[in-house]
């Protein structure tokens, strides 16, 4: 691994592992003390004055801080490394963070007085393995950061130390480095049940996305990314011979209306509006072409932008699946899991963030983006404080390609790493003031 960095006169490990960081050498280098080239702070003279001379001075030290996590991945839960640079970072800087009682997770304050607001950053990589070619690729084999959270984590280090650096606060942020947000239900609820919101008024999160261009940031009012819950559905039969269907119950005949029924049925029963999909994944039933199997499985997501419409969804598949096998005299048992809610951004938090980017990059920055279907944990901490979740633009622009998050090729144009430290950095400060 070469992780390149901008103190090349700080003894080197070849490992690539921070040095002396008690006495402020957090830096990141190769073992042939190569200097990493700056990347252009597209945000530089927006001030405030002691976070541009923070950014000028430490910008590199935020690519290593990301080029060193990217090289040395760690899957959900098991972010103990991770979790261990982010606290002797902070520490460094005089902060005192503390970890969730599993190991990995950290939380910390910065500032005074009692208002807080809090900046989330996940952590965990993805069960990938990495294709991208770059000089500081994953070293482990079938892990990869290959959603950013590497990023996410770097730039809310940055912001950290920076905001650590201020001559004064006008409030208390508190720093949220969360791991397992790629399982299901998500180490949000870990983060919460620690109480990491405790005393918090508002919550702000941003996630890399590869189809906006570097330096500028969407987000929305309202629904930004849909609640994910699984559908595990075990059929069960006497089973029989193929020319005797009618001395049995047909499995694979059961399975079949459930897969091409109970879609249909949710079509009519939800408002459509609300962006409700399901979608089968897996089926699996029988071996023999003349026997009925006495037992199968059908597995699915269950996708929608809407709430109410999400906390509705279970007693619905229930009746609806029981009301479709009826007939058919297969026994089944649903298991029905609740992944994790929409994240649903306020109006006013959402107007904070914008104030915040607009401050942070130009007037220019704030781009509109659509509704996903896709899932984010960042939805449970808006259970229960407001908040707003944008999206970061790390696409380089034409001509460069577009290559989109959870593949084994995604890149980042690091350059919106200074944009989203900045881009917390004043949403913070707005949201205190």
């Amino acid at each position: 691994m070469t992780v390149l960095d901008s103190r090349p006169d700080v003894p080197g490990d070849p490992q690539g592992r921070i040095i002396n960081p008690m006495e402020g050498s957090e830096a990141l280098i190769s073992e042939a003390g190569v200097s990493m080239a700056p990347v252009e702070d597209l945000g530089a003279g927006r001030g405030p004055f002691w976070l541009d001379d923070w950014l000028r001075a430490n910008a590199t030290d935020v690519l290593a801080w990301r080029r060193h996590i990217h090289g040395h991945p760690e899957l959900s839960r098991h972010e103990f490394a991770t979790t261990e640079l982010v606290v002797t970072l902070l520490r460094a800087v005089g902060l005192k963070p503390w970890v969730l009682p599993g190991g990995t997770g950290v939380v910390c304050d910065i500032g005074r007085g009692e208002r807080c607001v809090a900046l989330r950053a996940d952590m965990d990589a993805l069960p990938l393995t990495e294709a991208t070619g770059l000089p500081y690729a994953s070293t482990v084999e079938g892990a990869a950061h290959m959603c950013g959270h590497d990023a996410h984590t770097a730039i809310l280090l940055g912001a950290a130390r920076a905001l650590a650096g201020a001559p004064e606060l006008p409030g208390r942020v508190r720093l949220i480095f969360q791991p397992a947000e790629e399982v299901m239900p998500g180490g949000a609820l870990d983060m919460i049940a620690a109480g990491a919101l405790d005393g918090v008024e508002r919550i702000y999160g941003l996630h890399v996305d590869p189809r906006l261009e570097v330096g500028s940031v969407g987000m929305r009012v309202g629904a930004l990314t849909s609640a994910a819950d699984l559908i595990e559905l075990r059929l069960t039969s006497p089973g029989g011979h193929t020319s005797r269907p009618h001395l049995t119950a047909d499995l694979v005949h059961a399975l079949g209306t459930v897969i091409t029924s109970l879609p249909a049925v949710l079509s009519r029963r939800v408002d459509p509006r609300s962006g409700t999909v399901l979608v089968w994944g897996a089926v699996h039933a029988g071996q023999a072409a003349n026997a009925v199997p006495q037992d199968g499985v059908l597995r699915g997501t269950l996708r929608t932008a809407d709430h109410e419409v999400w906390t509705a969804l279970e007693p619905l598949v229930a009746s609806s699946v029981e009301s479709l096998l009826a007939p058919t005299g297969v026994g089944f048992s649903l298991d029905y899991r609740r992944g994790v809610p929409p994240v649903v951004s306020d109006a006013e938090s959402t107007a904070l963030m914008r104030a915040g980017t607009e401050a942070a990059l130009g007037e220019g920055a704030v781009a509109s983006t659509e509704q996903s279907s896709g899932g984010e944990d960042f939805g449970w901490y808006l259970e229960h404080v407001q908040g707003a979740f944008a999206r970061l633009g790390v696409w380089s622009g034409p001509p460069a390609p577009q290559s989109d998050i959870h593949r084994p090729t995604f890149v980042l144009d690091e350059r919106a790493l200074l944009c989203g430290v900045r881009t917390l950095v004043h949403t913070a400060l707005t949201s205190l003031a």
